[in-house]
């Protein structure tokens, strides 16, 4: 019944997606556009630049949040996501170095850079974090990512700086943009958001396990070295399609999850499929406040995050360092 509810929620901010922007939309003529298109002015935003929107932000908004629940689960950390632990930025980088030197524009070559720069990003965090005093500890985690984030953004940003041409292709872009993407560009990715999701939601059970502590875990037959890299195979499918598709969009994988938990539990089997509904609406709304907050112009959805997201980071962290 819960997921039923979600499901229902999600549709209804989709229908709002559609229909709501700088120019409303009755809904009456939404549903007209699907079942009996005419051409017109209304019926052309809806097929060929709202429902592009709205699609990709269902996709992009569960699978942030999928991958953060899946990373938080995996190093037992409060504050792991994409964006903290440098996933995103390593996707970034990596985007942003193939317009420079290869001047491609394309999504399709886009996508498999992004994987491998994400790939990268997390096994370096990995590696760096588990050279510190203790081990692979979640506050070691945290700031190796914090780190390399830094270290790849900085990167990033001197690319951008010495190359104007390269600034201007992706500029809006790496703000976290929803904008501009037609449904070519959306099927072109979304296999790589459909194996990401169908892997992390196969991994439920042993993730609920593996949260427990890799010992519990062992002890319980489990083979966590499997589990480990078929869960990072489904981070970076997730992350690097996100990316690839609407730039990079933080705040979702550290939020998400924690709303989540709190509302269904920590058993993964549940948590993953509510952390994927969640996700979305969550984008969903957060891309209509951006459309709807300074008409007639809007930003990219990217801004609107850090606006939520901050001060949830500021409060998860005050809250770990009291305990």
């Amino acid at each position: 019944m819960g997921l039923a509810v979600g499901v229902l929620i999600l549709l209804l901010c989709v229908v709002g997606n559609l229909a709501l922007g700088v120019s409303d939309i009755p809904l009456a003529e939404v549903y007209r556009a699907f079942v009996a298109y005419d051409g017109s002015t209304e019926h052309l935003i809806i097929r060929t630049i709202r429902l592009p929107r709205s699609l990709i932000a269902t996709f992009v908004g569960a699978a942030l949040a999928v991958a953060g629940a899946i990373m938080q689960g995996l190093t037992r950390n409060p504050v792991a996501s994409p964006g903290i632990l440098g996933v995103t930025a390593g996707a970034s980088l990596a985007v942003v170095i193939t317009t420079f030197l290869l001047n491609a524009e394309s999504l399709g070559f886009y996508v498999w850079f992004a994987f491998i720069g994400a790939a990268i990003t997390a096994i370096g965090v990995y590696f760096l974090g588990s050279l510190g005093p203790g081990g692979l500890t979640p506050i070691n985690l945290t700031i190796a990512g914090a780190a390399l984030t830094e270290f790849l953004s900085s990167i990033t940003s001197g690319i951008l700086i010495v190359s104007q041409q390269t600034l201007d292709q992706v500029r809006f872009w790496l703000a976290g943009s929803l904008a501009g993407r037609d449904l070519d560009l959306f099927w072109q990715v979304l296999p790589y958001f459909i194996l990401g999701l169908l892997l992390a939601l196969g991994l439920g059970r042993q993730l609920t396990m593996l949260s427990l502590g890799e010992d519990v875990a062992k002890g319980l037959g489990q083979r966590t070295i499997f589990v480990k890299i078929t869960a990072a195979v489904s981070v970076v499918l997730l992350a690097g399609a996100s990316v690839a598709i609407a730039g990079p969009i933080i705040f979702i994988g550290l939020i998400i999850p924690h709303i989540t938990r709190a509302l269904i539990g920590v058993d993964y089997r549940w948590l993953l499929p509510y952390a994927a509904i969640f996700g979305a609406i969550f984008l969903l709304l957060a891309d209509l406040a951006a459309r709807l907050l300074f008409q007639p112009q809007e930003i990219p959805v990217g801004l609107v995050m850090p606006l939520i997201g901050a001060p949830f980071f500021i409060h998860l962290v005050r809250s770990q360092v009291k305990r």
